[in-house]
Parts: structure tokens; C-alpha cells; sequence
């Protein structure tokens, strides 16, 4: 029996429109990919994966985005943004400093993303509970010790000494606060506390964590990008060619889904501008019908 699994990548408040999007699209049109046997989310997949892993249905999952005006936000729980002025999208120069800094200095992974941490707990931001809170009744409200049936596993990297940390059921950690983990973008948002320590976004180890899926028959793996070209591009490319071949080489046959030019068009040029979300959702519904029979051949073959 062929066993399959979808990944997804971080990318902020658009970027959970987009995958939303994406993956309502190929519902659309005839290919269900939230029937997997196996999700996992970093960051803004984290929150999507875990929508699906709860049994909410990609059509239900896109509707908020799909009847709002392009310029107007849907409500939180389609993707939550909870600070004082979310009229503008938060400054994330001084992390992208940071971390370009960092990956330059020599340090081994760890210590970087330490640094990382360090600056995320230094941070003035909103608090942890009400970071929580906006991700709406669908996760905010479950039991603390809630986990989804499914195959799902979301990451977050300790804040304190810059280990990886996959959430599974197995970690006994419940959805909202691993999935608010693994969304905690290094001074926008609160390192969230589990089990005593302190947790940011998993995307500072990678955007998409895809060597992670391993076991797996088929996976596909929805990847954000904005540039196409530069030192940041081709460092992000290196590194998930190394997770690709992590995954074919245990067997896996693998599919990876980017944004289409009128997708990354609908981004802008920030994915943290929270004002993007419907237009980045409708694209990324266009794309998903206009991709969905290619991809059938993959998933169900």
C-alpha cells in the first residue's frame, strides 16, 4: 500500500493564505491532498497541516479567504495576526541581519540559531497566551493535552541552546502551544513555553524541514520562495536539495510545489503582511485547480 505525506513550508500570514489556497484548489479540482497519511508543517505549514489534521476539509479550511475583497483581512481564525498595528506588516530587516550574520560567522547550526533565540527572548512582543489566542477557536480552545488522531508533527527550535525539536504525538505537547512553537518568528512574536523551556520557529533551522518526512511512499513538498535567484536563493536551494535527498534516498518519490508567478506576484514583498492574505489565497486556489491533474498521477498513482 502506498503511503504518502505532505509537507509544508513556513512563509508567514501569506504564506498560510497561499498553501490554504493551494490546497483548496486541488480539492477543487478532484485532488484531495489533506487525506495523507502523514503532515508536517514549519511555521505557517504548521498551522495549515494542523487544520487539516483536525478534520477540517480544505474547502472550509479556504472559504474565509475566498469571500473577502482582496483588501480586506479575513478574520483571525483563518490565519491570526494579533499585533497593536497590524494595519502594517512588522519590520523583519533586523532578523534577516541577524541570521545572514549568524550563517556567516563560522558557528556550528546550533549556536546560531542560540543567537537567534537569544534575540527572540530579548524581544518585545504580545504575549504568549494571546499569541495563542489568535489562532482562533479551532486550535486556541482545544484541551491542553489535544493532539490530532492523524499522522502530524509540526517543529520548533529550543530558544536556549538552538536544538531542533519535532512535535509528534509522542512529545505529548499540545497542538496550540507546539503549533504557536513553531510559528514564533524571532521578534515579531513570543518564544512559547513547553514543558518549562522556550521555543521559537522552526523555520530557523529550514523553511521546509523536509529530511524530517522520511518513511514515506510519496511526499509532496509545498515550497515557498520569493527570489529566485541570489545568495539567499541559492542557499535556500542547497539546502532542500540536501532534505530531497534525504527523502529519495530512504525511497520516497518526491514532488515539490512552488509558487507560480501569479502567486508570488499576489506575495508581495514581505509574507508578514497580513493585509496580502486574500489575494496570496485566490492565487494560490488558481494555481492549485490549474495544477491539480498533473499532480494526480503522483499522489494517487
Amino acid at each position: 500500500m502506498t503511503t504518502r505525506a505532505l509537507v509544508l513550508s513556513g512563509g508567514g500570514p501569506v504564506g498560510i493564505a497561499w498553501e490554504t489556497g493551494l490546497i483548496g484548489g486541488y480539492a477543487a479540482a478532484g485532488l484531495d491532498v489533506s487525506a495523507a497519511d502523514f503532515m508536517m508543517g514549519t511555521s505557517a505549514g504548521s498551522f495549515v497541516a494542523a487544520r487539516l489534521a483536525m478534520g477540517t476539509t480544505p474547502a472550509a479550511l479556504v472559504a474565509p479567504f475566498l469571500a473577502k475583497d482582496d483588501a480586506t483581512p479575513p478574520p483571525l481564525p483563518a490565519g491570526g495576526e494579533t499585533r497593536a498595528d497590524a494595519s502594517r506588516p512588522p519590520n523583519t530587516s533586523v532578523l534577516m541581519e541577524k541570521m545572514a550574520a549568524a550563517q556567516g560567522s563560522g558557528k556550528s547550526a546550533e549556536a546560531v540559531r542560540a543567537e537567534l533565540g537569544a534575540y527572540a527572548l530579548a524581544a518585545d512582543t504580545i504575549s504568549e497566551e494571546a499569541f495563542i489566542k489568535s489562532f482562533g477557536r479551532s486550535l486556541a480552545d482545544l484541551p491542553a493535552d489535544a493532539w490530532p488522531t492523524r499522522g502530524y508533527a509540526c517543529t520548533a527550535v529550543d530558544a536556549l541552546d538552538g536544538s531542533f525539536h519535532l512535535w509528534t504525538k509522542d512529545s505529548r505537547v499540545g497542538l496550540a502551544r507546539a503549533v504557536a512553537s513553531s510559528c514564533s518568528v524571532p521578534g515579531v512574536y513570543p518564544p512559547i513555553t513547553i514543558n518549562g523551556r522556550r521555543y521559537i520557529d522552526g523555520g530557523m533551522r529550514s523553511g521546509t524541514n523536509a529530511d524530517k518526512a522520511t518513511g514515506y511512499d510519496r511526499v509532496l513538498l509545498v515550497a515557498i520562495r520569493l527570489a529566485a535567484e541570489g545568495p539567499i536563493a541559492e542557499r535556500m536551494k542547497e539546502r532542500l536539495d540536501g532534505e530531497i535527498k534525504v527523502l529519495t534516498d530512504a525511497g520516497a518519490k518526491v514532488e515539490v510545489v512552488y509558487p507560480d508567478a501569479g502567486s508570488v506576484a499576489a506575495f508581495g514583498v514581505n509574507l508578514m503582511d497580513a493585509r496580502r492574505r486574500p489575494a496570496a489565497a485566490k492565487a494560490g486556489y488558481a494555481q492549485g485547480k490549474a495544477e491539480a491533474d498533473a499532480l494526480k498521477a503522483f499522489w494517487t498513482g
